[in-house]
């Protein structure tokens, strides 16, 4: 039960990294001597120490270590990045015990962390809250395993099931509060993408105005190149990705990128991987969900309906495979969280 409970403090402490510390993983650590914590810690922001230092760096008294137990979160790394590897800073301090959630993926780590602490003589425990310590990096999983980012399909719609009006005016279904968790889960993510329409009719900066945080790298689908150069996306002088079927060129902070009809979105999976973009929040329109929909390529799903009604408007996705995770209220707006069955068991 205690080491259950120092785990359960571990991955707590991981999740302060949320939004920080990307393409990194979220990292939470708790150093135990005689059932009384003496170090913690956790990776803070990406290109700082890992979680690992934070804690051994918190320990008074570095003599305890040798009789200490190391829970972390994650394997502890095993090559020099930004930062040398925790593996063999535990190792050098050769601490009795290391408990950890999941093996790291990253084909630079997978394992060898693991056998840089075994060969120096120290116990090694896996899977303790193997599915919590997968759940909290979900994103990083999917990207290493699955070569593409995590997608989040994020819409609201009324309560007669539109998502927006028949001229494509979407403003406004959600309440004040829920377009201020949006911006909350804009600055956690590392890429927002909306198709053509959308960018056309609402002209959305798509970056974090009320809540603190990082702006995502903004992305747009525009196959032929028709929104106009003054809309936000394109005159602000912050960066943008727009996918599209006519060019590959650079145009101050826009960078256009040309897909193949054929294989448009395979193609945009791809060139987020090698930008090492992890997770991409979808704001829209109804066509690019659909879409996402129908290929399979979504992992999560986040809907508020709104108390308002429209009569006539554009539909609501059909939402297909989905598995009902959570539903709560934010003062008339109902929050429903879904998972994709197919993709969250492969």
């Amino acid at each position: 039960m205690n080491d259950e409970l120092y785990m359960r403090r571990a991955l707590d402490l991981a999740v302060l990294g949320r939004g920080r510390v990307s393409p990194n993983p979220m990292v939470g650590c708790v150093i135990v001597h005689n059932d009384r914590v003496i170090g913690e810690g956790w990776h803070q922001k990406y290109g700082g120490p890992h979680a690992e230092v934070h804690a051994v760096s918190s320990v008074k008294d570095k003599k305890l270590l040798r009789e200490s137990t190391v829970f972390v979160t994650l394997e502890p790394c095993a090559h020099h990045g930004k930062t040398p590897p925790c593996a063999s800073l535990l190792a050098d301090h050769q601490v009795k015990c290391v408990v950890i959630c999941n093996r790291d993926p990253n084909p630079l780590v997978a394992g060898k962390g693991i056998a840089i602490l075994e060969q120096a003589g120290i116990k090694v425990e896996e899977g303790l809250f193997e599915e919590e310590g997968a759940e909290l990096n979900r994103r990083f999983f999917t990207f290493y395993t699955k070569k593409r980012p995590y997608i989040i399909l994020k819409w609201a719609e009324t309560a007669d099931g539109f998502i927006a009006r028949e001229n494509y005016d979407s403003k406004w279904i959600s309440n004040a509060l829920s377009r201020k968790l949006v911006h909350k889960w804009r600055s956690e993510e590392d890429a927002i993408l909306v198709g053509k329409q959308t960018a056309k009719v609402d002209d959305p900066a798509l970056n974090v105005r009320d809540w603190s945080g990082k702006n995502p790298l903004r992305l747009v689908i525009d196959r032929h190149l028709e929104l106009p150069p003054t809309h936000k996306l394109f005159s602000d002088g912050e960066p943008t990705v727009c996918y599209n079927l006519e060019k590959t060129d650079n145009a101050g902070a826009v960078h256009y990128s040309q897909c193949r009809e054929e294989k448009f979105f395979g193609d945009i999976m791809e060139d987020l991987y090698r930008k090492k973009i992890q997770s991409v929040i979808v704001e829209g329109g109804a066509q690019i969900l659909n879409i996402l929909f129908e290929t399979e390529l979504w992992d999560e799903v986040r809907r508020f309906r709104s108390e308002k009604t429209f009569g006539r408007g554009i539909s609501a996705p059909d939402l297909r495979n989905a598995e009902l995770i959570s539903r709560s209220d934010f003062t008339g707006d109902e929050l429903s969280i879904f998972k994709n069955q197919k993709t969250s068991r492969r």
